[in-house]
């Protein structure tokens, strides 16, 4: 096979463990750097990293276009000032040289400091920054946690799980033929999901997939896609980070100690969601390296256990429960 697609995982702060920092994206690592194609070799190879310190160049963002990543995921969870000039401008040289890239943040002005990367920033729309251009759109839809303001879309508890719906043409990144209609129908749910938008006069970015808040009933959008072009690489401007995030997987995996609305557990009684959301991060993953979605690839999680199950047939097969005792002691003295 060709060599693996090198995915970098990145954060715009430093490591902190009360924060969303990278250590918090440990189950979306692992389910990427456990896939394998058909001859058991590793898909993607998965760098996980914090920024460096705060207000100076970061040495990997303000250089990735001289890297070797082919992909940056970046979760920009700052309060604004997480990444410097120099930073931006690695990252959009990075695009420009055809890297794929996935933008994301949160609520209210949470990441807004993505703003200054050019085209997918502006994909980004934030409180303070970048307004979302509908007036009327710019209202609390969360009313629950009050010191949060817009955008805040209420798509649901932490731990539960959200109906999306795909926009125009079936793009990639939603095509899953395991489920019905063939679709990518379920991700992680998010009590305060920030706003995304195609760029106006941007002809290789469209809106591909829509939520409905739990509270008003309002459609935002979820996923901006840029198709390769002149301007750069793939790349995909998503509402929010924790649609990736390990407490929205497995709400048993913690939070840090600032989230204080009781989460769902949707996610954990039923297997849907999360093979949804692994499905969606797997075709993710193959787009932004410039590959088929269609690619075949098999999750080491499930060749366990397969493994597991054909061990327990054998057993089972070599020690049938029917079987009598090996030994039968008989006491034939008169």
């Amino acid at each position: 096979m060709a060599q693996p697609s090198k995915i970098l995982l990145q954060t715009t702060i430093g490591p902190a463990a009360d924060d969303w920092s990278i250590a918090r994206f440990s189950l979306l690592r692992e389910h990427l750097a456990g896939l394998s194609d058909s001859d058991g070799e590793a898909a993607f190879e998965v760098t996980a990293r914090d920024r460096g310190r705060a207000g100076e160049p970061d040495p990997i963002l303000s250089t990735l276009d001289q890297s070797g990543f082919d992909e940056l995921w970046l979760f920009a969870v700052d309060v604004g000032d997480g990444l410097t000039p120099e930073d931006c401008a690695g990252i959009s040289r990075f695009r420009k040289r055809g890297g794929g890239m996935m933008v994301t943040r949160d609520h209210m002005d949470l990441g807004s400091s993505v703003c200054s990367l050019g085209g997918v920033g502006e994909a980004h729309h934030f409180h303070s920054k970048n307004p979302e251009p509908d007036e009327a759109r710019r209202r609390i839809d969360d009313p629950f946690t009050t010191y949060i303001s817009w955008p805040n879309y209420h798509s649901g508890a932490n731990g539960d799980v959200q109906r999306i719906t795909p926009v125009g043409r079936l793009h990639p990144v939603l095509r899953n033929p395991e489920a019905p209609g063939g679709t990518v129908h379920l991700l992680p749910a998010h009590p305060h999901e920030g706003a995304v938008g195609a760029p106006p006069g941007d002809p290789s970015a469209r809106v591909i997939a829509t939520g409905t808040s739990q509270v008003t009933g309002v459609v935002f959008n979820i996923a901006v896609a840029f198709e390769p072009s002149d301007a750069g690489g793939p790349a995909i401007a998503q509402s929010t980070f924790h649609h990736f995030a390990d407490y929205n997987w497995d709400p048993r995996q913690g939070a840090p100690s600032f989230v204080s609305e009781p989460p769902g557990h949707a996610i954990i009684d039923g297997p849907e969601g999360r093979r949804a959301v692994e499905r969606y991060v797997r075709n993710l993953a193959l787009w932004l390296a410039g590959r088929d979605v269609a690619e075949p690839l098999r999750s080491r999680k499930d060749d366990r256990a397969t493994l597991e199950a054909e061990l327990e047939e054998a057993l089972e097969d070599s020690f049938p429960a029917s079987d009598p005792p090996a030994v039968t002691l008989r006491d034939d003295r008169t």
